[in-house]
């Protein structure tokens, strides 16, 4: 279980992939967050079946951590249906926003998002005629609006023709990023 103690970790990763058990990439992905010291793991379908969160334990996480993950599928150019839920239940006005709205100033925000296309598929002329810069503009927006530090995507793309050995490697480069976070988490570097 990935979040079975609940207790604050240095970087909050927030996993939102509606059928994870039949992911090759995340659940290699997940498999590294879960190795790295000072990461917690919120598997939000596993936590929240029936997408009944509970708000307030979710802020004193968020407040607790130095950075936040924010790891899933790209899904219809946005992100699954439960993060979506998330932001608009947990990032409150007056709490992460707004006047005295300031719980997560300061604290970087981190997407890893897979795509099932190519990087080529995502550019101007392109299959899908915008780059994954533009399409995830409403995410930085929101880490904008809640003076968060916006962090270049983590891409995993053309997943469906991924060889493992690739795969493997983008695993590495997740686990070095996220250890990377948390060391930077530790000096105070992303907020509190």
């Amino acid at each position: 279980m990935t979040d079975a103690t609940d207790q604050a970790g240095e970087v909050l990763v927030l996993l939102a992939h509606p059928a994870l058990q039949t992911s090759r990439v995340n659940r290699r992905l997940l498999g590294q967050a879960l190795e790295v010291p000072g990461v917690l793991v919120r598997d939000l379908y596993q936590r929240y079946p029936d997408f009944d969160i509970v708000v307030e334990r979710e802020q004193a996480l968020l407040s607790a951590c130095g950075a936040v993950v924010l790891q899933f599928p790209f899904f219809w150019y946005s992100t699954p249906s439960i993060l979506k839920e998330y932001q608009d239940l947990v990032l409150t006005h007056g709490w992460a926003f707004g006047s005295g709205g300031d719980a997560l100033q300061g604290k970087p925000l981190q997407c890893v998002i897979s795509t099932g296309g190519q990087d080529s598929a995502y550019r101007e002329g392109g299959y899908n005629n915008y780059t994954m810069d533009e399409l995830l503009r409403p995410l930085e927006q929101t880490a904008r609006l809640c003076g968060m530090q916006w962090a270049a995507p983590f891409l995993v793309q053309g997943t469906h023709a991924l060889s493992d050995e690739h795969l493997g490697r983008r695993c590495e480069d997740y686990r070095e990023l996220l250890a990377g976070l948390v060391q930077g988490a530790g000096r105070g570097d992303g907020g509190g």
